[in-house]
């Protein structure tokens, strides 16, 4: 798989696996040697560039993700992100930025993924009580003690990367962005090239929407994140399949899928995006890194925004009280 550069000297797999799904988020965890056997096969497969998170479980996660890649940790890239507080129960309680409390994120994180050093740390989300100046000054003493490598921000506004970056190098920036989520196009995409940032899109499929696999009759699992999104009701999703019957249409003359299409579309877009996609399937996995390897000319660029461009889609990408967390 061809490589990619993150901000000026992080080179990853021009795809990386966001691993979230394996336990957390989309249901009940995906079984341990399954799961394992999933991130292995990433590697395999040219994928050198692995997202976690401590909120991912949570810990439970980044201890998967710490034992699947301990047998070539030398060879692969480990992001993983702190800022959310957590109650006994193992809930969220809130967001925590404080630098005192991502020395201690920091160091677990580090324990949970056998490691030594984490090579990309990212605040999830932007915490509006502490400065982004304060978080900065504060992973930018862990890059001094080698204890983390590169520096990213999670779904912050164009003011706080510049503000953040004029203090360390921010190396990422992980947001969500898609062929029905393109949002960043307006103010972040600009700014992320003004300053050498890169760009890690992640949810690339849609929260697996723009696969063809879901429509307005899918029922999700009780635990499933989808079933609180208002883009997933059931009504939206009816609205919504424009979109994935128009993907179709030039899958088919392409001879690919879907989801390679949509992946092919998000690396064509800059040298510095990589996308994130997961998933818990063996067979998902090769696909998506099908996507990869698949060229899309100038004409088919074209083709595909003049499809989707009049499409408007229906529905929040986040519920309201998530959805304040994000662009701050």
């Amino acid at each position: 798989m061809q490589k990619r550069k993150l901000g000026s000297n992080l080179e990853v797999s021009a795809l990386g696996f966001g691993a979230m799904g394996l336990s957390f988020g989309y249901g009940p965890p995906t079984e341990k040697q399954q799961a394992i056997k999933v991130l292995r096969r990433a590697f395999e497969l040219g994928i050198t560039f692995f997202d976690t998170a401590e909120a991912y479980g949570p810990y439970k996660n980044e201890e998967l993700v710490g034992e699947a890649l301990a047998p070539f940790r030398d060879q692969v890239i480990i992001a993983t992100k702190f800022g959310f507080a957590f109650n006994k129960g193992g809930g969220q309680s809130g967001l925590n930025s404080k630098p005192e409390h991502i020395r201690e994120v920091a160091e677990a994180s580090l324990k949970r993924l056998k490691t030594d050093v984490i090579d990309l740390l990212y605040q999830h989300r932007v915490d509006a009580d502490v400065p982004i100046e304060d978080v900065a000054g504060a992973v930018k003493d862990l890059i001094a003690e080698g204890k983390v490598k590169h520096f990213g921000l999670s779904e912050a506004g164009a003011q706080t990367i510049r503000r953040a970056h004029a203090v360390l190098p921010v190396t990422a920036l992980q947001s969500e962005y898609s062929l029905w989520w393109r949002e960043p196009e307006n103010e972040i995409l600009p700014t992320l090239e003004k300053l050498g940032i890169g760009f890690v899109p992640f949810s690339p499929l849609g929260k697996g929407f723009l696969t063809g696999t879901i429509d307005e009759g899918t029922k999700f699992d009780s635990k499933d994140f989808r079933n609180v999104v208002p883009r997933f009701d059931p009504e939206n999703r009816k609205a919504n399949q424009t979109v994935v019957d128009v993907l179709g249409e030039i899958a088919a003359r392409k001879n690919v899928t879907r989801a390679q299409i949509a992946l092919a579309w998000l690396l064509a877009q800059k040298p510095w995006i990589v996308p994130i996609p997961g998933t818990t399937k063996l067979h998902r996995l090769e696909e998506n890194a099908g996507g990869a390897a698949l060229e899309l000319t100038a004409d088919d660029l074209q083709a595909i925004d003049r499809a989707v461009s009049g499409i408007e889609v229906q529905g929040a990408r986040y519920p309201e009280h998530l959805q304040k967390l994000v662009g701050r």
